[in-house]
């Protein structure tokens, strides 16, 4: 059992109130060790610690200066690769297969591609007659927007804290990072990779704590704070939206999702199958972009849903580093209740349950972690709670369909709207469902396929604004004119 400190210009504190909470391992319920979660006085010190290395040498540094110190932490991340495996199972007990080729390659991936990206960035320069017959040129400057608040989730919790960490550094602001309760130690960890590699204090900070009444609600509601990323739940991103509010300060929300899958009868059945396993069960279902309306079209709706009752079933539950486990818990007890508490939902509303709907037997060794049954279910109407409202659990429910226009406006007849996957072999089709289906991505025969230099973000009730490659720089830096006569 380890403390888990909070990290504030460049060194690891406790809090002045001695408050603490439990973090759990969802495996088996274990206790891991016990967070530290940050008060006023600690948010108040990182963002002091932030603004003043805006002033001090970080921001002093050229951009290829800047950019070679990111790289190190790269390398430093690769370095320590299981020592960050080993703290983002310990906090979300997913299977290592998963976590050792997505989280943690990722989380340091983020770092280099947006190195990369403002290495390379440009701004337009135009020249102009003036009104007196003398020229004129006008060009725009980037600069960093300050500091910025990264609110993380905890269902990939280095990966997507870097997606953001990652821009915000590369163009020169400053952070202080409040990840999930659930999930705080690779953001801990990676202040070692700072100090390491010699990062200035007070550059990257983290608080650990909750939302409301403390370390997520007094660091949105910091007159010091610059701008405010977070991805999460609508509800949280609404109430940080009226924080921002306060003082006109940026926002960039990546929220909830409902996502479908539109699975046409002249698809590559396996390849459709396939996908579609992954975006329903991988991660446990804990994926922002997954999928959990799955619509295919009548002639092939009865093999489709055979076929994807056989997959689920191979989900073999386990410990992360057992390589028979195929799935691995929720993050929590309070999540998994929620997740239960659909399951019973569905149950209620009338659904007919393909496979699944409870808790998996384990052994007793890991009978209290936090274990669901991958489920699917299906003869449910458009309007019931697990068609309408998000889960965030390995399950979906799979509607038949018959035309294009009735499975459009059936995607289309949700509140989210983060990411859809079509699947056909009719190219017109693909063409035509990519601008109808309203998302903010659309996967054609694939899913979770990313080109980290393109547009990320949801459309409707899924968010607000777009990160990645160049879209980035628009929320990590301030736009400036510059006019010059002569």
């Amino acid at each position: 059992m380890t403390d888990i400190l909070n990290f504030i210009n460049g060194e690891y504190v406790k809090n002045a109130s001695g408050k603490t909470y439990e973090k759990r391992n969802p495996v088996d319920n274990s206790l891991i060790g016990m967070v530290h979660e940050a008060g006023k006085p600690e948010v108040d010190a990182a963002v002091a610690a932030a603004r003043a290395a805006l002033k001090g040498p970080w921001g002093k540094l050229s951009v290829v200066e800047r950019c070679n110190m990111l790289d190190a932490v790269v390398d430093e991340i690769n370095r320590r690769f299981d020592d960050f495996l080993q703290a983002e199972i310990a906090d979300t007990g997913k299977p290592a297969r998963l976590a050792s080729h997505v989280d943690i390659p990722r989380g340091a991936a983020n770092f280099k591609i947006f190195t990369d990206t403002i290495k390379n960035a440009s701004t337009e320069s135009f020249e102009m007659r003036t009104p007196d017959g003398k020229a004129a040129r006008s060009f725009g400057v980037r600069t960093p927007r300050g500091v910025i608040a990264i609110i993380c989730p905890w269902n990939l919790p280095l990966l997507l804290m870097t997606w953001k960490c990652g821009p915000a550094l590369a163009c020169g602001n400053t952070v202080v990072v409040k990840p999930s309760e659930a999930t705080p130690s690779t953001a801990t960890l990676l202040g070692e990779v700072m100090n390491k590699v010699g990062m200035p204090k007070g550059v990257y900070n983290v608080v650990n704590g909750f939302g409301v009444d403390s370390a997520g609600s007094f660091l949105t509601a910091h007159p010091d704070v610059n701008g405010i990323t977070f991805t999460g739940e609508t509800k949280t991103g609404t109430a940080i939206m009226k924080a921002g509010a306060d003082g006109i300060r940026p926002v960039s929300l990546e929220l909830g999702g409902k996502n479908a899958a539109l699975v046409f009868a002249d698809c590559d059945f396996q390849v459709a199958i396939d996908t579609v396993t992954r975006s329903v069960f991988e991660n446990c279902g804990q994926v922002c972009l997954g999928t959990e309306r799955v619509y295919v079209q009548r002639p092939i709706f009865e093999k489709f849903v055979s076929a994807l009752k056989e997959k689920a079933e191979t989900m073999t539950p386990g410990r992360p580093f057992d390589p028979a486990t195929r799935i691995g818990p929720l993050v929590s007890k309070i999540h998994q209740k929620k997740v239960l508490g659909m399951y019973r939902k569905a149950r209620d509303e009338g659904a007919t349950i393909v496979t699944g709907g409870g808790v998996p037997d384990m052994p007793d060794d890991l009978k209290d972690g936090c274990w669901v049954q991958p489920t699917i279910w299906t003869g449910l109407p458009e309007t019931a709670t697990v068609v309408t409202e998000e889960i965030f659990g390995p399950c979906c429910h799979i509607q038949p369909f018959d035309t294009e226009e009735e499975v459009v406006n059936m995607a289309n007849n949700n509140r989210y709207g983060l990411a859809t996957a079509v699947f056909t072999q009719d190219v017109s089709r693909a063409m035509r469902l990519s601008t109808e289906i309203e998302v903010g991505l659309c996967w054609i025969n694939s899913w979770f396929l990313r080109d980290l230099r393109t547009p990320f973000g949801g459309s409707k009730q899924s968010g607000i604004g777009r990160e990645g490659g160049l879209h980035s720089l628009e929320f990590y830096t301030e736009l400036r004119n510059v006019m010059v006569k002569y």
